[in-house]
């Protein structure tokens, strides 16, 4: 009887283990944004499918057209960007910053030109900038990126990448940089836009318009707009005009200054540079939000 019963039941245990298995895969959402995928068990961020670095908007309307060489429009999942080929520089470069992004790698310091620009296309390398006076400044820093050996190594590519007077680079936006990860510490999740106009710097070697025998323009202002929000789900829908939004516009000089003091507005930064900066929040919180100088805490 047991020997007859055994076939049955074997047959009836892989039936509704199965459907289990099914069952499961079917309560699994799809690829969606990996800070929306953390009520998942077992969810790996290693595994992220998708990002959100652009999720406040697209600020000059960069598109993935190969002649489109001033506003040249380059997704990675560490950050987006758009790049300008004749100045051999980002215009601006948009990421998303929570506890996920934040590992134990070490800065790779890997420098590097970029493959994945257009074929043809001048790719400034990991040397252009030497003697230059200016530093490889990055746009999304290295430190907001260490998860992985990957995630770390994406920052180190030159398109990620601003002729930065030194003391600009290692005091005032690295600070600016620090605050920003001591806000994630603190329970927040930012979306971070950085960006760069204008011709001629000051650097160690003295003021410059161009380097790498012209590949590369040195900008005149480097400016950076923070949208802080408390860790959670459906960030955009979560913005009112109560959000903290911090935009900082620097010259590219090489003094040493205080952030907090060149704190502006939204606005200002889009007048200047013709972008939109949050072209997918509602116009009516937008208004509120980018005519305001942020007060808050500094450190």
């Amino acid at each position: 009887m047991k020997k007859l019963l055994l076939p049955g039941l074997v047959l009836s245990i892989l039936l509704v283990s199965c459907k289990k298995d099914a069952d499961q895969q079917a309560a699994r959402p799809p690829a969606i944004a990996w800070h929306d995928q953390q009520t998942i068990p077992d969810f790996d961020p290693l595994s992220r499918t998708s990002s959100d670095n652009i999720a406040m908007g697209n600020p000059s309307g960069a598109v993935t057209s190969t002649t489109n060489y001033t506003n040249y429009l380059m997704t990675k999942m560490q950050y987006s960007l758009s790049y300008h080929r004749d100045r051999g520089t980002p215009n601006w470069v948009s990421w998303h910053l929570d506890p996920s992004w934040i590992g134990s790698t070490p800065r790779q310091d890997n420098f590097s030109s970029d493959a994945t620009l257009p074929t043809g296309w001048y790719r400034v390398g990991s040397t252009s900038y030497s003697g230059s006076g200016f530093d490889r400044g990055h746009n999304c820093p290295s430190a907001d990126r260490t998860y992985s050996v990957a995630d770390n190594s994406a920052t180190f590519l030159m398109t990620n990448m601003v002729p930065q007077a030194p003391t600009n680079n290692q005091q005032t936006w690295a600070n600016l940089e620090n605050y920003c990860r001591t806000l994630v510490n603190q329970g927040n999740e930012l979306y971070i836009i950085m960006g760069s106009y204008g011709t001629g710097g000051t650097g160690s070697a003295g003021t410059k318009s161009t380097i790498d025998g012209g590949h590369v323009t040195v900008p005149n202002r480097i400016w950076k707009v923070i949208v802080v929000l408390p860790q959670g789900t459906n960030d955009l829908s979560r913005i009112t005009t109560s959000t903290r939004v911090i935009a900082v516009n620097t010259p590219n000089i090489n003094t040493t200054t205080t952030w907090g003091g060149y704190r502006t507005t939204v606005d200002a930064i889009e007048s200047a540079t013709g972008y939109n900066i949050l072209s997918n929040v509602s116009s009516t919180i937008q208004s509120v939000i980018e005519s305001r100088v942020d007060s808050g805490p500094t450190s």
